[in-house]
């Protein structure tokens, strides 16, 4: 089974994030770049499907250079090989744009399954998979906590806000994996080391037969307006107990309308 996961990097949500003043776009240079959380999910639940049914595991991620890191992460857990789209064209995709690129080159490489995760730290649209089976012509199976292939069949449990549906499809597809799936592995000194030999192919937007029309700022169907940095933190209300604490307590958080 040829399995394709899409991982992304984004920045480190310790860190603080800033939006760059010349177009209004995620600075990602403000901030350490670090694999997306629900990626790693989805590359787990991609290696137990290979351990279970055979096949490889292609990465695949849309980035600028230092999406290597990001990269290389998820083929020190065991991924066979990558692929980097990369080109100073597709800098200020949104949502839209960002999925017909990915489909261009997912349609380019082939596969039989692509796993990602639900959603990305960063912008957390939540709708990457739903776009990417649309363009591909493929099922979407979203927002799954449990995986199982038989065959040219795929089954999953969708989460949803009273319980779980069993959604089933037919390969290829398109599947999101929400954190309850599993436990995602860390990389051995042995993965380490063999990921470094492993092989990543770059491909810009013409390898990928990638309308650049289509991508970038320009293509984009939302816009930042405009931006203002968070104002500083107002300094905290201390209530002092002088017999009649619990009534000013009770009033403040009256005021702020949390009782």
């Amino acid at each position: 089974m040829n399995i394709v996961v899409c991982v992304k990097q984004v920045p480190d949500t310790a860190t603080e994030r800033k939006l760059r003043s010349d177009d209004k776009t995620l600075d990602r240079d403000a901030a350490d770049g670090v694999v997306n959380e629900l990626c790693e999910y989805a590359v787990e639940e991609a290696l137990k499907l290979k351990e279970a049914h055979g096949g490889e595991v292609t990465v695949l991620t849309m980035g600028p250079g230092k999406a290597t890191d990001t990269i290389r992460k998820a083929l020190a857990m065991g991924a066979d090989k990558a692929v980097h789209l990369s080109d100073d064209a597709l800098h200020g995709s949104d949502a839209l744009s960002t999925s017909y690129a990915m489909a261009q080159t997912l349609k380019k490489i082939g596969f039989d399954l692509v796993v990602l995760g639900a959603e990305s730290t960063d912008a957390r649209t939540g709708v990457l998979a739903a776009m990417l089976a649309e363009r591909l012509g493929v099922p979407q199976l979203t927002l799954a906590n449990k995986v199982d292939v038989s065959g040219s069949s795929i089954a999953v449990q969708r989460i949803t806000d009273y319980g779980f549906d069993k959604v089933e499809a037919t390969l290829p597809a398109v599947v999101s994996v929400v954190e309850k799936i599993n436990e995602p592995r860390y990389p051995s000194f042995k993965g380490i080391m063999a990921a470094k030999k492993k092989p990543v192919e770059t491909l810009a937007i013409g390898d990928a037969e990638i309308d650049g029309a289509q991508v970038g700022l320009g293509a984009a169907w939302t816009e930042v307006v405009d931006f203002a940095a968070a104002p500083p933190r107002a300094a905290g209300t201390i209530v002092k107990d002088e017999g009649d604490g619990g009534a000013k307590l009770a009033d403040f958080l009256a005021s702020k309308k949390f009782i």
